[in-house]
């Protein structure tokens, strides 16, 4: 699922829980071939290239060059059956990834509802 996003602040939020829903299906994934003899867990990054378009002043609101999610293998050692998931690693990251969803789900609802104030639609 992806969302729209119409300034730098929705931009930002955006790209934060469009990362986190490409992370929950990444880990959703891991954790469904934990048993898949040579599967390779792989893991999500967004927030490093968030957080220095934020300091640069060049986050965009789409186009070229916007910000997206990457995927890549994890360097989980590999076990028995050359698989590398590490089910209590990922049990973690999608519990800790659940909760990031939430906040962000949060706080756009919540500038959403301000937004609306402001403009007279109300709550």
């Amino acid at each position: 699922m992806s969302f729209a996003a119409s300034d730098g602040v929705d931009f930002v939020l955006h790209t934060a829980i469009n990362g986190l829903s490409t992370r929950q299906n990444v880990i959703a994934d891991n954790i469904a071939n934990v048993d898949t003899p040579g599967f390779r867990a792989r893991s999500v990054e967004f927030e490093s290239a968030l957080e220095k378009a934020i300091e640069r002043g060049t986050a965009r609101t789409g186009g070229p060059g916007a910000l997206g999610a990457t995927t890549e293998a994890t360097d989980t050692p590999v076990g028995a059956n050359d698989n590398n998931v590490d089910l209590r690693k990922e049990s973690i990251a999608a519990v800790q990834t659940q909760y990031q969803y939430q906040i962000m789900g949060r706080a756009i609802s919540d500038r959403q509802s301000r937004l609306s104030s402001m403009i007279g639609g109300g709550a």
